[in-house]
């Protein structure tokens, strides 16, 4: 809810700003795995505090950031820390949790979870509203001191594992990630024809390789590949990795869509995000209970199917109701997230034998950050290449040149590098071209919510194939 507030104080455009979204999310999928091995190696208290002191610090730092650089590198560090305290919380259940109540801990977890996120765009937007969207920062430091002296004080400590970090594979593994993200992103920029970004996509394919081919074949590997020959699991990643991409995606075009093009206050906006987190408490407490009952995978399946439709019926009734379209698609989408949440958690993480959960738990996350931080990237591309192609006719008959036409549509037309560039024009060519743009953006996320829906619904059916039938009650995964 804070990216056009700061995109306008900073003077940046939309691929800086997804920088600034994405690089928590970037530097916590890189780090993810490693963060999970450590959780199985030195215990998941010991992760956890020291995680919260790196995130904690490093929110108070950005809070005083100066220039896109230091909020972006601010944001890494709270990667950085996210990657320890992530895999730790998940791993405490299936160590503290007998397996008839980790369903239970599991729903609970997600709840809070998505209720987070839920709410969390109107207190950002709130924040940002009355106090400036710095105090988004300043005021995390006190909650996670907080949350640090609770910990240290209530929660047990954990038997520590055997082994080491396995450093070749956590360099070929980040850089894999790596590489990928920052092609995706800057490839929008200067096109992804560019030798740079071809060489980044060549770059991800040589450092995957190794990744496997290193894992494969080390004795205390970085990440354990037995994992993914059970086909529940991998069923499972593919559900949590598609629905991240559509969900995170869809969240942020439409955050931009409602400041920039209907002209919501940062607050409003948040205001309008907040019903989703209804269906989607309702829907985790059903999902938990129809996996006490029955196979995981149908409630997985399904509640992706309904991400999927929540997105395209968003896309549909767009142009018709504009935010009541908004508001009764995410309603859908909140049900399809609240319905597969505690299924796709519990097989991920509870599934493997308990001295893997640290590491099931890493692979889960960085399936859910990367997943985010791309569907972030494709979304984003959708919505700026299809608005650039509707509205350059018209700027450039207005007297604005290509670059400068597809500098506006890379930015914000309420930030300062599009006003400076739309202040060039007479004012009834401006009104005219501001209309323009407005218009061709709201069309550009129709257009990104199509592709958020077709990426979940090819997502379910993948998963589906894969992910095997199983009558009666759950039980443990079967090997393949």
């Amino acid at each position: 809810m804070a990216l056009p507030t700061i995109a306008t104080e900073l003077s940046v455009n939309l691929t800086d700003m997804q920088w600034a979204n994405n690089a928590l999310s970037i530097a916590c999928g890189t780090l993810l795995l490693a963060g999970g091995r450590l959780t199985d190696l030195y215990g998941h208290r010991q992760m956890l505090l020291l995680g919260l002191l790196i995130f904690g610090v490093a929110a108070l730092a950005t809070a005083f950031t100066p220039n896109l650089a230091g909020l972006v590198a601010g944001r890494a560090m709270m990667g950085v820390g996210s990657a320890l305290i992530l895999p730790a919380t998940l791993a405490m259940i299936p160590a503290l949790f007998d397996r008839a109540e980790q369903p239970s801990a599991f729903a609970a977890w997600a709840a809070a979870t998505w209720a987070g996120q839920a709410v969390g765009p109107a207190i950002g937007g709130t924040l940002t509203t009355l106090l400036g969207w710095r105090s988004l920062f300043w005021l995390t430091a006190p909650v996670v001191l907080v949350l640090y002296l609770t910990i240290r004080r209530d929660a047990p400590t954990a038997t520590r594992g055997h082994g080491r970090v396995d450093l070749i594979g956590l360099i070929t593994g980040a850089g894999t990630a790596l590489c990928l993200l920052f092609a995706l992103t800057e490839g929008q920029q200067v096109g992804f024809n560019d030798p740079l970004i071809i060489a980044l996509f060549a770059a991800t394919l040589a450092l995957g390789a190794t990744f496997v081919f290193v894992e494969l074949r080390i004795s205390d590997p970085l990440v354990n590949l037995r994992l993914f020959r059970t086909r529940s699991f991998d069923g499972a990643l593919i559900v949590n990795l598609t629905m991240n991409m559509s969900f995170a995606g869809a969240l942020f075009v439409l955050s931009l869509y409602l400041q920039d093009v209907r002209g919501y206050t940062a607050f409003i906006a948040g205001l309008i995000l907040i019903p989703a987190a209804a269906t989607i408490l309702i829907f985790n407490t059903i999902g938990a209970r129809i996996l006490t009952r029955h196979d995981p995978r149908a409630p997985s399946i399904w509640g992706l199917v309904l991400v999927g439709l929540g997105s395209i019926a968003i896309s549909t009734l767009l142009p018709a109701l504009s935010v009541l379209a908004v508001i009764l698609g995410l309603l859908v989408v909140g049900a399809g997230l609240g319905l597969l949440s505690v299924p796709v958690a519990d097989t991920i993480v509870a599934g493997p034998p308990t001295t893997l959960a640290g590491t099931a738990s890493g692979v889960y996350k960085t399936s859910s950050m990367l997943g985010g931080a791309l569907g972030v990237v494709l979304l984003t591309a959708a919505t700026t290449r299809f608005g650039r192609a509707e509205a350059a006719p018209v700027s450039t008959a207005a007297g604005l040149t290509e670059a400068e036409s597809n500098q506006v549509v890379n930015a914000l037309t309420n930030s300062q590098t599009a006003s400076a560039i739309l202040d060039k024009l007479p004012a009834s060519q401006r009104s005219l071209v501001i209309e323009v743009y407005h218009q061709a953006f709201s069309d550009g996320v129709s257009t990104a919510l199509i592709l958020g829906g077709v990426i979940a619904l090819a997502g379910a059916v993948l998963a589906g194939w894969i992910w095997p039938r199983r009558k009666g009650q759950r039980a443990k995964a079967t090997r393949t």
